[in-house]
């Protein structure tokens, strides 16, 4: 058994957690033997990290999120026989205990599902917008956007977690919804020990959290948490109980639901029971495209993440090679891409129960092509040249793969961190602020920058338009080569495209891929942003000679991975961020 794990103190965890020593087969998956060597990679000299890390090596089973508990949690649910599904499920809701910057119960997410006998398929459990919720609900007396988006009550969508996760489990899991949720309810009935990371974020959302009832539990006394608290939730414990014994309906009906609608009421919030009442995920097939002889799998609308990687990676695809890692050309072609495929997503993508969404053109070959030819190789093209017409890092993926093949990719999300800070007072658990993912005002930037059109305007009952990307890609032999995703908004895009580019046109190792420096455009602002060290000096000045403008910033989006080798699986958190990879 392996981790790369941080030391967080003893865990109160009695008859939940299985050592992986208990599994007495297990079956290893086959060497990737259709994939080239791995190959050094060479960073800039100013860059941050240095190649040749090694991951987090497993034969049978590999975890990774962002909380190192939660991905103990996935791996002992697989030791004790579950599959993939089981322990992704187990792993959503130990994040909603440890990490509830971003873990929830009370926001949303996709799930990617890839099962080893070949079906894929996709679950989206997006928020959805209240029955109450209006177009311009977000707009001043004067057509100005207000804060209300962003904190309190009004920004909350309907949360989608729960129906989400129990759907996953009910389709493709093999143990009961009682058995996964029993860990998560163990760690917020006996609690576990802070670390400093825990810490540091609570205390960093201070302002917001202690507008709310939160703040009694997180700022006891007016002072936040300190490492080394045995942090206890019993209110979230209930929540949880009335899950595993009720199912969903422990959540959307009944007490919990109370709970959380006369929450609403005490600060004009707009969700009623009958929202909770309607709620429902959806399943999807997910975007399946081909890069260099890879299968990709990602996720369509309401998520905008597979479309729009799979537009730019067909886009790059059309040179015959690709550009030197961090060359001028590199970073010129990237950008150009991702430009381009950032101008479809901002217009044509958004809940395709709303719109009528152009996938097929959106990922041909053939519209990559009638965009590369509009490249120019030496010049960048300003976006207001192609149509006339910074979301932070508050979301969590987590990668799972189980000793039978079967894969899950997933991303969740309460939008910001700790959400719109709204905290339900004996539901014990943090509320989204996802409704600012809609165009509150159409053509004008949301709180990250993004421009976005009338089709992802506020409409009741509809799924605002995200960029979660989780992703599995697959070999050419048709096995799991990578499961990934990330937080960071409209870098997550970027971010994964970038870490599946890095493995099969660079051929790094997947340490190396998930330390290599980022790029990001989104096509507006028109800027290329680049991390701190990561372009070199020459290499920016002949960027901006080229007509780039560049934004300097200190990391770009928080990616968790694994990826398969001759020996098993290779896990690796986010080296900018914390986490958790665990196999056996």
């Amino acid at each position: 058994m392996t981790s790369s794990l941080p030391r967080r103190a003893s865990l109160v965890l009695t008859g939940v957690l299985f050592s992986a020593a208990c599994r007495s087969s297990t079956i290893s998956p086959a060497p990737d033997a259709t994939s080239p060597a791995r190959v050094a990679a060479n960073f800039p000299s100013s860059w941050r990290f240095r190649p040749g890390a090694a991951a987090t090596a497993a034969p049978h089973a590999m975890v990774v999120s962002n909380d190192s508990i939660a991905s103990r949690v996935g791996r002992d649910i697989i030791a004790r026989g579950g599959n993939a599904v089981d322990a992704a499920v187990a792993t959503g809701f130990a994040l909603a205990v440890t990490y509830p910057f971003a873990g929830n119960i009370g926001g949303g997410g996709f799930m990617v599902i890839r099962m080893a006998d070949g079906r894929t398929e996709a679950i989206d459990y997006r928020e959805i917008a209240p029955l109450a919720a209006t177009r311009n609900m977000y707009l001043d007396e004067n057509g100005n956007l207000t804060d209300k988006s962003i904190t309190g009550h009004l920004a909350v969508g309907v949360p989608g977690s729960v129906a989400g996760m129990e759907e996953a489990l009910r389709k493709y899991g093999t143990l009961p919804l009682k058995t996964v949720i029993a860990p998560a309810i163990e760690l917020a009935d006996h609690g576990f020990v802070l670390d400093s990371g825990f810490s540091r974020q609570v205390e960093a959302s201070q302002r917001n959290i202690s507008r709310y009832e939160g703040a009694r539990l997180f700022f006891p006394g007016g002072h936040v948490v300190r490492p080394g608290t045995l942090f206890k939730q019993p209110e979230l414990a209930y929540t949880l109980r009335q899950i595993a014994d009720r199912g969903s309906a422990g959540f959307y009906s009944g007490p919990v639901a109370d709970s959380l609608v006369a929450e609403m009421k005490r600060g004009g919030g707009i969700i009623t029971n009958a929202d909770l009442l309607r709620y429902k995920p959806e399943w999807r097939t997910p975007v399946k495209g081909t890069y260099r002889g890879y299968s990709i799998l990602s996720m369509p609308p309401a998520s905008s993440g597979g479309i729009t990687m799979m537009e730019t990676l067909n886009i790059l695809e059309t040179y015959d090679k690709p550009a030197p890692f961090g060359s001028t050309q590199w970073a010129h072609r990237l950008a150009e891409a991702y430009q381009r495929a950032f101008l479809d997503r901002n217009s044509k993508l958004g809940d395709p129960a709303f719109i009528d969404v152009p996938q097929a053109e959106l990922t041909s070959k053939e519209y990559a092509r009638k965009l590369r030819a509009k490249i120019d190789d030496q010049h960048h093209t300003p976006t207001s040249m192609l149509v006339a017409s910074r979301e932070p890092m508050h979301t969590t993926h987590y990668s799972v793969v189980d000793d039978k093949g079967n894969a899950v990719s997933t991303t969740t999300t309460l939008n910001s961190g700790f959400g719109s800070a709204v905290w339900v007072r004996g539901g014990g658990y943090f509320l989204n602020d996802e409704m600012d993912d809609f165009a509150a005002k159409p053509g004008s930037p949301n709180m990250f920058g993004l421009v976005q059109g009338e089709q992802n305007a506020i409409q009741p009952g509809k799924r605002m338009l995200s960029a979660m990307t989780p992703t599995i890609v697959l070999n050419p032999k048709g096995q799991v080569l990578l499961v990934v995703g990330g937080a960071g908004g409209p870098t997550i895009i970027t971010g994964t495209s970038q870490v599946v580019l890095d493995v099969i046109d660079y051929r790094m190792s997947l340490a190396d891929a998930m330390r290599a420096p980022r790029l990001h455009h989104q096509s507006l602002p028109d800027s290329l942003s680049f991390e701190r060290g990561g372009l070199d000096p020459a290499v920016a000045d002949s960027l901006r000679a080229m007509g780039h403008s560049l934004k300097q910033v200190g990391s770009l989006v928080n990616i968790n991975a694994i990826m398969r080798t001759d020996a098993g699986w290779d896990g690796v958190f986010e080296p900018r961020s914390r986490g958790g990879a665990v196999g056996y």
